[in-house]
């Protein structure tokens, strides 16, 4: 019994540091009517967002104690994540970003959409980086009067997927 305590011990002990990343994001697309705005919220574990900052800006990046890493990994977030509305662009604007637990979010926003037939999306973040990450989208909340939630996957080489209302 001690010998496999000791193998097993010395197995995670000995795994590259890679294994813990969880390489998935999940963002919410939110028809909020009570703040009448289209909100969107992207949570990365903060562990995986650690690592995609030593590669997209440097091994000096610090994305946990620098407000300039967080804030352009924020930006490097939204340059990689797109809503068209029937075929016309949606622009975003920035709400913020924050650290919270294990996590790290990231805060965008626009007015209400009226009668949105279908959606566009496009989502790579870490995806330029990792070809195993996997970004998870739901859009929910009140559109068109009704209740609806709908989840889109990206992974692999999917770039671009629709919801229809």
């Amino acid at each position: 019994m001690k010998r496999l305590f000791l193998f097993i011990l010395l197995g995670a002990l000995s795994a590259p540091s890679s294994a813990h990343q969880i390489k998935s994001a999940i963002t919410s697309v939110l028809f909020n009517p009570n703040s009448q705005n289209l909100e969107v919220m992207h949570r990365f574990y903060l562990h995986d967002a650690e690592h995609a900052v030593h590669h997209v800006f440097g091994k000096d990046a610090d994305i946990i104690s620098s407000e300039a890493t967080q804030s352009e990994f924020a930006e490097y977030v939204m340059e990689r994540f797109s809503i068209q509305n029937d075929g016309e662009a949606v622009n975003l604007s920035a709400v913020g970003h924050e650290v919270e637990g294990k996590f790290f979010w990231v805060y965008q926003e626009t007015p209400l959409l009226e009668n949105v037939k279908q959606l566009t999306f496009t989502h790579n973040a870490l995806r330029d980086i990792w070809s195993g990450q996997i970004n998870t989208l739901n859009v929910e909340g009140l559109i068109n009067g009704e209740k609806s939630l709908k989840t889109l996957t990206f992974k692999g080489n999917t770039e671009l997927l629709k919801v229809e209302f």
